[in-house]
């Protein structure tokens, strides 16, 4: 029997990585990890969850109401945020710029955001 080659746990940590850094779909992410879109959509999970299983200890989620409205208070007041509970890094959040911001949250893919 003639059996292609297993994923490596590289191969998977990248390809999981680049999903969630960009948010590609599986099949655009096919080109650039040469996994197949039905391989990613079962390796992708299963990285995540094992990623969360070893930092679990070490990053602590909300788990209650009152959790979930100081992170978005202390968000308020330290980016004056509003009703946000955090940001991924790089990623843009469309948004209505201040008047006369002129072009300043002026972005790359045509529309008005902030980091």
């Amino acid at each position: 029997m003639n059996m292609r080659k297993a994923i490596t746990p590289n191969e998977r940590l990248t390809a999981t990585l680049r999903y969630l850094a960009t948010g590609r779909t599986l099949e655009d992410l096919k080109f650039s990890t040469r996994i197949s879109p039905q391989a990613l959509g079962r390796v992708i999970p299963e990285t995540c969850e094992a990623i969360y299983k070893v930092l679990r200890k070490y990053c602590k989620c909300p788990t209650s109401q009152e959790e979930w409205k100081k992170v978005a208070k202390d968000f308020e007041v330290r980016w004056q945020f509003p009703n946000c509970i955090g940001a991924m890094n790089g990623k843009r959040v469309a948004i209505t710029p201040p008047p006369g911001a002129g072009a300043f949250f002026f972005n790359y893919k045509s529309f008005q955001s902030q980091l």
